[in-house]
Order: C-alpha cells, then sequence, then structure tokens
C-alpha cells in the first residue's frame, strides 16, 4: 500500500512553478558512422510513433515528437510524475549526405534515423593506366658502350 507524502507533492509542485524547461525539450541521442552511413539514436519514450515528424530542409535535419498523456475525465489521481512534452532536435547535416535516402525506425522508446553518405562522398580508388604507346627503354649489360634503342 503506498503512503500519502504531503512534501513529496509539494515539493514536485514548487519545481513545476520554476522550472525554466517548458519550451521544447531536447532528446539525448548518439550519432555514429557505421560504413558508408551515419546511425543517429535518440530516446524518446512513450512517444505515439504518429506524433514523429523528420523534415529535411537543405542540410537541416529536424526532429519533432510529442508526448501527450490521458487525462481521464473523473480520474482520482494518487500520483503523476510523467509530464506530456514536446522534443525537437536539430543537426546541420553537412556536404556529403544523401538527403534523398534518409529513413527511420522507432521501436522500444527509441528513434533511429539511417543518414547514408552519398556516391560522390564515398572514398574510391582510382586506376592508374600507362600509356603502351610511349617508348621503352632497355639496357644490356656489356663492357663496351651501346646505343639506345627508342
Amino acid at each position: 500500500m503506498a503512503t500519502y507524502d504531503p512534501f513529496r507533492d509539494l515539493d514536485r509542485l514548487a519545481s513545476s512553478f520554476f522550472d525554466a524547461r517548458r519550451g521544447p525539450r531536447r532528446m539525448p541521442m548518439d550519432l555514429y558512422r557505421d560504413g558508408d552511413h551515419y546511425v543517429l539514436s535518440a530516446d524518446l519514450p512513450g512517444i505515439d510513433p504518429g506524433s514523429v515528424d523528420i523534415d529535411v530542409d537543405g542540410q537541416l535535419l529536424t526532429i519533432r515528437a510529442e508526448r501527450t498523456l490521458p487525462s481521464g475525465d473523473g480520474v482520482k489521481w494518487i500520483t503523476r510524475e510523467r509530464e506530456g512534452a514536446s522534443f525537437l532536435r536539430q543537426l546541420n547535416l553537412g556536404q556529403g549526405i544523401d538527403t534523398e535516402r534518409i529513413s527511420a525506425t522507432y521501436g522500444n522508446g527509441v528513434l533511429s534515423v539511417t543518414i547514408p553518405v552519398s556516391e560522390q562522398a564515398k572514398p574510391r580508388k582510382v586506376a592508374v593506366t600507362t600509356d603502351t604507346a610511349s617508348p621503352v627503354l632497355t639496357a644490356q649489360e656489356s663492357d663496351e658502350p651501346q646505343p639506345v634503342e627508342q
């Protein structure tokens, strides 16, 4: 059985009044390169996947998400620590990204965005060719000087 703690509720109420982060919240994320693409993983627990919005405008990637909590008419809350929130994250992709092939999945509270490297930005080998029409010099070992054929 849970016990009522009026000081915990008072503390939570006071912190909500003095919380300066009432605007969009930032989402914690990891970003790494794996071969020919970058992978962005962002924590978005409790988010309805339908509320996630990912936009690419030029080289700017914007991720927005919304967490809404049911209000429940006629419900008497015992404790309510989870909050509804808006999340926003923007990244400058820079050059060398294939913005047409960016993809995203959401599962277990984690948004994963795959950002492929463009073909022009991938490292490549340059073949070295020889010109067979060039004169070939040959050398022979001899005690006397020999003319060189061209």
